[in-house]
């Protein structure tokens, strides 16, 4: 029983993948707002109920990517090593994003990447949906902090504060990338910024 669970999620996974995958190679050829759900779900080769099963919206097809990723802030702080600061976890997660080239820091180059921050940035209700997934992770942080000892109501000041530089810092390495660099020449940069960031961030927030 348990393995035929396991077979099933697997199935449910693989299907939502093939139906963003295949949203996504229309909205890049095409355009987001020339593309119909119809014929995403015709491409995907599922029905429009199944499609709005995994995706509620039409602009999650593209944003469950970012949707993925909403509590990774959180999940950093509550796995942080014994005696080690929530802002010490996040920096020393950022930097190894970078390094390691993750799209969530924004230092990602591989082409599909890129052409789907330039598709997001792009289409204003993609933008606004995006926004709610950022609202979200501030939200999941700001419980994480206070489960890590940050008195209230200084865990939502300080979360908001987080998130606005992880996702500044984001954001300029996509521009940066978008315009033509790679993320080998722009990782010293980002790095640098990232740095300063997080001193910035520790001075302001009162915690390590």
């Amino acid at each position: 029983m348990t393995e035929e669970l396991g077979l099933r999620e697997r199935k449910k996974l693989r299907t939502r993948a093939a139906i963003s995958e295949a949203a996504i190679r229309l909205f890049l050829d095409s355009g987001f707002d020339a593309v119909g759900v119809a014929e995403v779900a015709r491409v995907a080769e599922v029905s429009k109920r199944t499609l709005f099963a995994y995706f509620p919206t039409k602009e999650d097809l593209v944003l469950q990517r970012f949707a993925d990723h909403e509590t990774d802030a959180a999940d950093v702080v509550r796995a942080r090593r014994p005696g080690q600061g929530p802002l010490a976890a996040l920096r020393e997660s950022f930097m190894k994003g970078l390094r390691e080239r993750e799209p969530v820091t924004g230092l990602c180059d591989d082409a599909e990447v890129v052409a789907v921050f330039r598709l997001v940035i792009g289409t204003p209700s993609l933008a606004a949906r995006l926004l709610e997934f950022t609202a979200a992770g501030e939200t999941a942080l700001a419980t994480t902090l206070a489960e890590a000892g940050v008195p209230e109501p200084d865990t939502e000041l300080a979360a908001a504060q987080i998130s606005a530089v992880r996702r500044k810092l984001a954001t300029a390495n996509m521009d940066a990338l978008a315009a033509g660099a790679t993320a080998e020449q722009r990782h010293p940069d980002a790095a640098a910024a990232a740095e300063r960031a997080f001193v910035m961030l520790g001075r302001g927030i009162g915690f390590a």
